[in-house]
């Protein structure tokens, strides 16, 4: 199995699969994504793809692992602010609903219990020291560091992709949208801000 293309109409091919790959788990789940439906969408073929990814299991797991990269470079985590965290996580899911199905499919398929991957500490441990910092200087309220994390997350999530309430799309008017931030950031700045 390749890390990475060597060359520039590799690299190209490498992202089409990523890119299809994204699209058919999100889509489908691990169980239901197809490879033919990958290369063909990616306009290459399965010897490539498996050279590049190894598997199935392998390619998801490639683009679900950048999907939790993204989360936590493109929405970092303000401690100081877990209200505008919150919102800025929900824009998040509006403007990639393709990232919450990708870890909805790994919770349904992969670990139904317990922490969504097993390197969680990679993901976290940034968070949980922000938090519990915050913590210590007395804005953010007491409790597990994890436990409002996860608290703050669920509630960012309320309208998103994998609500059983209701899901939410960038197509909407944007006065709802803004309604509903209003509502999460107050609803969360109220949560877990210390008393």
């Amino acid at each position: 199995m390749t890390d990475q293309p060597l060359t520039a109409r590799g690299a190209a091919t490498y992202q089409r699969i990523l890119d299809a790959a994204t699209q058919e788990f999100a889509e489908h789940g691990i169980a239901g994504a197809r490879i033919e439906r990958i290369v063909s969408a990616a306009r290459t073929n399965k010897a490539q793809l498996y050279s590049y990814f190894g598997n199935k299991e392998r390619l998801f797991d490639a683009i679900f692992f950048a999907s939790l990269e993204r989360i936590t470079n493109v929405v970092p985590i303000d401690a100081a602010d877990l209200a505008d965290w919150a919102v800025r996580l929900y824009d998040e899911y509006l403007r990639r609903p393709d990232l919450i199905r990708l870890a909805t499919w790994a919770r349904l398929e992969r670990r139904p219990a317990g922490h969504l991957v097993a390197e969680h500490e990679q993901y976290d441990d940034r968070k949980l020291r922000a938090i519990a910092e915050a913590q210590a200087a007395g804005r953010v309220r007491q409790g597990d560091p994890f436990d409002v994390l996860a608290l703050v997350i669920a509630m960012s999530m309320a309208w998103s992709p994998v609500s059983n309430v209701y899901a939410a799309t960038a197509g909407e008017p944007a006065e709802l949208h803004e309604q509903r931030r209003t509502l999460l950031r107050e609803t969360v700045r109220r949560a877990v801000t210390a008393d």
